[in-house]
């Protein structure tokens, strides 16, 4: 069934459009008989106002838009119900995107949005992306950004992550607090920013443990997938036969390093103890259970669709922006996969 228009009306009346408007909206210099008419026949109609025209007309649409490297990642499926949550609550639709991890997808699904006249934009940059003139431009524009998880502290933004140094410090300090004197470190892609914390984070954790640093126990995972952390388990086992503990960039990375321990019969936690960082369901379904940080997904995203809706109300205000950085704080949840007994 066709919509009834504004134009409808005014025709099936014999008024002009201006005047339906008015009516509808109750201006004064529209007599109560012609307000009266409109009225009933706008009920008979079932008319609708367009929603779209009038956040047109308002400069909003009340769409979000979303673009994280993967939609089907544990976390960033948590993130996803946390932002669809919080901005369903303020009255805003969200647009997801998946950038696959490509710095050109990533820019295009950026342009994309802006086309879509989205009324501020949420993105975990992806590992490709390396600068970030695509972003800066849509700052530019006044279209609020805020960063969630992999951020870059190159931009004028806000952000929302946490402290992944920190994180992983605490990690391995649970891995050296248990007896493990020689880590390995099965590490993200050198571009993606929380990949380069984690790995900062496993050398200070060492260092102040009176561990050397030794960087030919730390493998590069090309993504973050079981099969990446069963090949550089492999490798890190068969080059270094004496590791006695494998700190891992994700779950799933640590999910492939204890598949691979279990098929060789290498004992977890007694041979190697093996962390995680996510914990994710996998984390306390598999055997031995996986200790690992957690990391707020939900709540990360909740707090960066707060932060954007405040940055696109006070924009449309014509109030002063503030950018902000807000860390949210981390545990450790040690399982089966870490020795009990503490340090010696």
């Amino acid at each position: 069934m066709k919509e009834v228009t504004l134009k409808d009306i005014a025709q099936i009346l014999g008024i002009s459009v201006t005047t339906v408007s008015k009516a509808l909206k109750g201006y004064k210099d529209v007599s109560p008989e012609t307000r009266k008419s409109v009225l009933m026949l706008a009920e008979n109609l079932n008319y609708k106002p367009n929603a779209v025209a009038l956040n047109l007309k308002n400069q909003e649409t009340r769409t979000i838009g979303v673009i994280v490297p993967e939609i089907v990642h544990n976390f960033f499926s948590s993130c996803l119900h946390g932002i669809i949550a919080e901005a369903e609550k303020n009255g805003y639709l969200v647009i997801i995107l998946q950038s696959g991890e490509s710095d050109l997808l990533e820019q295009k699904q950026l342009e994309m949005l802006v086309d879509k006249r989205v009324d501020g934009i949420l993105i975990a940059i992806a590992d490709a992306t390396d600068e970030y003139s695509h972003i800066q431009r849509i700052i530019k524009k006044e279209i609020p950004i805020v960063l969630f998880d992999k951020v870059t502290e190159q931009l004028p933004c806000s952000k929302v992550t946490i402290d992944d140094k920190k994180a992983a410090y605490n990690a391995v300090k649970v891995l050296i607090d248990s007896g493990c004197k020689k880590i390995a470190h099965l590490r993200g892609p050198l571009g993606a920013s929380n990949a380069v914390d984690r790995h900062e984070g496993y050398v200070s954790a060492l260092e102040a443990h009176g561990i050397a640093y030794d960087p030919s126990l730390v493998y590069m995972c090309d993504g973050y997938s079981i099969n990446d952390g069963k090949q550089h388990a492999e490798d890190a086992y068969k080059e270094n036969p004496d590791i006695d503990g494998v700190f891992c960039i994700t779950d799933m990375v640590a999910a492939g390093a204890i598949a691979y321990f279990n098929e060789e019969k290498i004992s977890i936690p007694d041979q190697i103890s093996v962390m995680g960082f996510s914990n994710s369901p996998i984390s306390s379904i598999i055997r031995p259970s996986l200790s690992t940080v957690d990391q707020p997904g939900r709540q990360m995203g909740k707090e960066a669709v707060s932060l954007l809706i405040e940055e696109i109300v006070k924009l449309k205000k014509k109030e002063p922006v503030e950018h902000y950085h807000v860390q949210l704080p981390t545990n450790i949840v040690v399982r089966d996969s870490v020795k009990s007994n503490p340090r010696p």
